[in-house]
């Protein structure tokens, strides 16, 4: 921060002091009028600013009672001009010295922008033609102790608007319009299903299996009865719990949880539909799948044409399919279908750059080469069908189609919207399939189910032919409010608290986050007891060599989780020569990306670009390694911010 902007947050935050020091006086003297604002506790409304505009023609010159928060002051001597904003909309008032009185008036005219008053007058039409309410009595509802900002938008405040999402309600109506089509679509999601026969019930939120799904959980621990249990990760298990036991078609919206990245598409913490109907199959859930996205579009937009970014989404007409092969074929050029085993995918993704680790077999291949290849160029609705069943632990099998299940995702402008499944009603192979996830967690693979023995005794009563579906409905929202973040369709989405720091067990915070112990403090101290760091190169690097390193400070401008991976962090760098560069780093695991943005870090500059996950990394960040135990702990190299972007490190 440069000496003059400095000094502007100083102004302005000394300002700021000034205007909440006289409004706090502004209420004691109320108070000491007897006039308390907050012990008003009713005020009966006859209308709001949408009735009465709506209904003008028969109620001018009627009576109303409205209430709201006042959003604009005109005060033009014996007269004033306000605008309120309640809940539907905003509507001037007007208020004349003569009708209130001097003192009354002059009492009028002290409010402040964001005060939530009460009014009692009739309707009429001002000279310039503005609807509006003249002023025969009022209450002051509220006292406004903060004021309200004057822009309330743009890439600086983004941050507070999601922390602050009241003020943020208040200030940007479009904000306020979002929420409401979400109600919305909600409501038209239910009476889809009910209109269907579907029964809507509630599954449990805290589990002792970790299963539904491929995700790593949030994990809490119940003191009463000592026992760790799992956020749920999804619905799934328990919904067909209930159509083992007799309920034909079921379905639930609540939250999941899944303790992962965040980015522009997820949270911690999301809402979700999921619905299973007995004696149906994956035609069955594309049918209804198609059916309900078409219904709430027409409920909550009026429209099947869904504008979004510079493309419009058709709703109308039959929603594309396609398979995984079909669609790796037609983008990527690669038959998956004359690949014959393990070793010729390898070889094909070492051709196209794709990286492979150890656990993936060939139809993680297939799904990697997806990834990569197609999921972007699929923009109009796309049943992608025929999944592999590596990735597929809850689907049937495709029959006569070895290794693939009965699974479709919808993919829209690039991204899932649903996921469903000819459900697997057969416990042995469940069974199967639930032991070999328990492999992949003894690998390390955190994400991978745990075999839950009680889903598997449920199933061996029998369940019937079953399809399933999940459908995102934050995502969904985002369609249908042409929103690019799900943090915009989320009212409070998760945050890290201002000013905290990230807890990582038994390690040191990087050094410019710590603050200086103050006179007085102790200094913290660090245990380094059981640190275990790798012996130090014994063999000599010649100085020619070593030389050509060239080390730079760096600014991180962005950062963000790299899609569908689970260790990639993409950072967008200032490292000095005007533009702007691109390094991926595997420490998702240890950080999150916003924690990171305006970091001053350290940077190798002169490697040759490294395609990964089909991004070019240009460069290498430094970062400190050591273990404690087995466990490796890490620490990105941030320096003191006053270092400018592209200082060379000697």
């Amino acid at each position: 921060m440069t000496e003059e902007n400095r000094e502007e947050q100083l102004q302005q935050e000394r300002e700021l002091s000034e205007i909440l020091q006289i409004r706090r006086d502004k209420l004691a003297a109320l108070r000491a009028e007897g006039r308390d604002p907050f012990l008003q506790v009713r005020f009966d409304r006859t209308a709001d600013s949408r009735s009465i505009a709506e209904n003008f023609e028969t109620m001018e010159n009627q009576d109303v009672a409205v209430a709201g928060r006042i959003m604009s002051k005109r005060d033009m001597g014996k007269a004033s001009f306000y605008h309120i904003q309640d809940h539907v909309g905003q509507i001037q008032i007007y208020a004349r010295v003569d009708e209130l009185g001097e003192e009354e008036y002059d009492r009028f005219k002290k409010l402040d922008i964001g005060d939530i008053i009460g009014l009692k007058g009739f309707v009429f039409r001002t000279r310039r033609g503005e609807i509006s309410v003249h002023v025969r009595e009022y209450v002051l509802l509220s006292k406004s102790l903060r004021p309200l900002p004057e822009k309330f938008h743009g890439l600086k405040d983004v941050d507070t608007r999601y922390r602050q999402r009241y003020v943020d309600l208040i200030v940007n109506p479009e904000v306020k319009e979002t929420f409401i089509k979400r109600s919305r679509a909600v409501t038209a999601i239910r009476s889809y299903f009910d209109n269907l026969g579907y029964l809507e019930v509630d599954t449990p939120v805290l589990q002792t299996v970790q299963g539904g799904a491929t995700a790593r959980p949030f994990v809490t621990h119940h003191n009463a009865l000592d026992i760790d249990l799992y956020l749920r990760i999804a619905t799934e298990l328990y919904l067909k719990r209930c159509i083992i036991g007799g309920f034909d078609r079921v379905y639930e919206i609540g939250r999941l949880f899944r303790n992962e990245g965040m980015d522009t598409r997820h949270n911690p913490e999301f809402t979700t539909i999921e619905f299973y109907e007995a004696y149906t199959d994956i035609n069955g859930m594309m049918e209804r799948t198609e059916g309900l996205m078409r219904e709430v579009c027409r409920k909550v937009n009026g429209s099947l044409q869904l504008p979004f970014g510079d493309v419009v989404i058709d709703m109308e007409q039959p929603f594309r399919k396609a398979t995984m092969t079909q669609l790796v074929k037609e983008y990527a050029g690669v038959d998956f279908d004359q690949i014959p085993d393990l070793e010729a995918a390898k070889k094909a993704a070492e051709e196209h750059h794709i990286k492979v680790e150890p656990k993936h077999q060939k139809g993680d291949i297939l799904s990697l080469f997806f990834e990569e290849y197609c999921e972007s160029k699929l923009i109009q609705p796309t049943f992608v069908l025929e999944h592999p069943v590596e990735i597929s632990p809850l689907a049937k099998r495709v029959p006569g189609r070895e290794g693939m299940t009965q699974r479709f995702e919808l993919f829209i402008n690039g991204a899932e919207y649903a996921n469903a499944f000819s459900e697997l009603n057969d416990p042995l192979d469940q069974r199967e399939r639930f032991e070999n996830q328990m492999k992949l967690r003894a690998m390390g693979d955190l994400e991978a189910s745990e075999l839950d023995e009680d889903f598997l005794t449920a199933m061996e009563y029998g369940m019937p032919p079953t399809g399933g579906c999940g459908i995102g409905i934050d995502r969904f929202v985002m369609l249908l409010t042409g929103n690019t973040s799900i943090r915009d369709v989320l009212l409070f989405p998760t945050m890290k608290p201002e000013g905290a720091q990230k807890k990582i067990a038994a390690q040191s915070l990087p050094i410019e986050d710590k603050a200086a112990p103050q006179p007085g403090e102790a200094e913290e101290k660090i245990d380094f007891s059981n640190v275990v760091i790798e012996p130090l190169f014994e063999d000599l690097v010649d100085f020619e060599t070593f030389s050509k390193s060239d080390f730079r400070a760096v600014k991180v401008l962005e950062c963000e989780a790299v899609k569908k991976s689970k260790k990639l962090l993409k950072f967008t760098l200032d490292d000095g020569s005007g533009e702007k560069r691109t390094i991926l780093s595997g420490i998702h695991a240890y950080y999150e990306p916003e924690e990171l943005i305006g970091k001053t870090c350290i940077a190798i500059v002169n490697l040759p670009p490294r395609p990964m996950m089909g991004i070019e990394s240009c460069g290498m960040l430094i970062s400190a390694v050591h273990k404690e135990g087995e466990e490796e702990k890490l620490h990105l190299l941030m320096v003191d911010p006053h270092i400018p972007a592209g200082a060379k490190l000697y």
